[in-house]
């Protein structure tokens, strides 16, 4: 594989700590959610950074692969990630899953399904997650 861009992020402190990228255009705090007996705190946490770059590099991949198909999708289209984490069930840690709902008003919904099947091969979230966690793609 050719790398073309290379992102650089870090952390300290763990869930209850600080994230940035080498940048500094992103610097967050983290904490722990209550449901996980964290704080809660003011923070974000892993899973929501995680269903944030999820969901924009899926519309992107919806986007490259409508481009080829000569499919418009609008600017008002939007791929929302629910990330779940939890204990699994083999008592191996943690794991988690994600649903992607994909919304693209105007568009009929059978021409998004297929643009979504298609997208979910090519999207790099995808295949990192493939055969890892469970999926689900849902077309709003």
């Amino acid at each position: 594989m050719k790398i073309l861009y290379t992102a650089h992020g870090s952390a300290t402190g763990g869930r209850e700590g600080k994230a940035a990228t080498d940048t500094g255009n992103i610097a967050v705090v983290l904490n722990t959610p209550k449901e996980m007996g964290g704080s809660g705190g003011d923070g974000t946490n892993p899973e929501q950074l995680f269903s944030m770059g999820y969901s924009a590099c899926f519309l992107g991949a919806l986007k490259f692969v409508a481009g080829k198909e000569k499919v418009k999708i609008p600017d008002d289209a939007k791929v929302s990630a629910d990330v779940g984490i939890g204990p699994r069930d083999d008592g191996g840690g943690f794991g988690l899953e994600v649903t992607l709902t994909i919304s693209v008003p105007g568009v009929d919904k059978a021409v998004v399904e297929d643009l979504v099947q298609k997208a979910h091969i090519v999207c790099p979230y995808s295949n990192a997650t493939r055969g890892n966690i469970p999926v689900e793609l849902k077309v709003a």
